[in-house]
């Protein structure tokens, strides 16, 4: 039994190939990561500018907190400002940071490795780079140098750190703690002043005198010293000028010194005879050592 089998015309397979291809090519760089009005503010910015303003279109609200949104930013400014040095056009300028985005989106959502974001490179540089096919003229953005640059430039920016970009997106972090509490000690209130340094420091008497203010329980109790009058003071003169040797006798001093003398002594007397001992066993040792030689 034979089975007729249609006939393909020539060339229709390539070509509807190619329209796949193309398909899929205006599908991955139709969405532009910047409008055209957005790329045009930007160029007219400084890099302050251009940062300030990245930063606005990307939504990053948390930039001063935020490390991811800050490594995040840094990259597409970067981009932008090395798109600015190539002399870009605008049409430039939105396929360039469109392919950035692209790179990352890759990485973050599809978990693209390093060796197939290359891979996806080189097809896609291959589609809106310089090619020899006249059908898609209109996609080709680069020419052959700024295709080479724009290699060299993701070579160096984030292949190779394309492990760092692997950790920024998939290895969980601890929040950093950008506050702490601290402890201030307050000046006290006047009745106890707060001390000095001690590079200023200056003698108590000094201090108590002429820059500490008597307090209100000194002056009271001076007060009442000078009611009690002189008899007060006489006493404790009287008691500071009694001799501490009253009602001893000449001999109980004799005794009391005599033993502390012979404490004192025996105390030396053990201390030499024990030296003694040590030299004399040091002498018994040398003296058999040289009988023996």
């Amino acid at each position: 039994m034979e089975t007729s089998l249609g006939t393909t015309p020539v060339g229709s397979a390539p070509e509807a190939e190619k329209d796949t291809e193309l398909q899929e090519h205006e599908k991955i760089l139709s969405s532009n990561f910047l409008s055209m009005d957005q790329i045009t503010d930007l160029l007219k910015e400084n890099v302050d500018g251009i940062q300030e303003k990245m930063g606005t279109f990307l939504n990053f609200r948390h930039l001063q907190t935020c490390l991811k949104e800050g490594i995040l930013l840094d990259y597409y400014v970067s981009g932008f400002l090395w798109a600015k040095g190539m002399e870009f056009s605008i049409t430039q300028y939105s396929k360039f940071m469109t392919l950035l985005d692209m790179l990352l989106h890759n990485l973050r959502t599809l978990h693209m490795s390093l060796e197939d974001s290359i891979k996806w490179l080189g097809e896609v540089m291959a589609e809106i780079g310089p090619t020899q096919s006249q059908k898609n003229e209109e996609q080709n953005v680069f020419n052959i140098e700024q295709a080479n640059a724009i290699i060299d430039y993701l070579k160096i920016s984030l292949f190779q750190h394309y492990r760092l970009y692997e950790f920024l997106f998939f290895s969980t972090r601890e929040e950093i703690v950008i506050g702490t509490e601290q402890v201030i000690e307050v000046v006290k209130t006047s009745v106890h002043p707060f001390p000095e340094p001690l590079v200023e420091g200056i003698s108590f008497d000094i201090h108590s005198t002429f820059i500490e203010p008597p307090s209100t329980s000194d002056m009271e109790m001076k007060g009442l010293d000078q009611e009690q009058g002189p008899e007060h003071s006489q006493s404790e003169s009287d008691t500071s000028d009694m001799d501490p040797l009253v009602g001893f006798t000449i001999e109980d001093v004799k005794s009391v010194l005599a033993q502390v003398t012979e404490d004192i002594l025996k105390g030396i007397q053990t201390e030499i005879n024990e030296k003694l001992q040590i030299q004399e066993e040091a002498f018994n040792t040398r003296i058999e050592k040289l009988k023996k030689a």
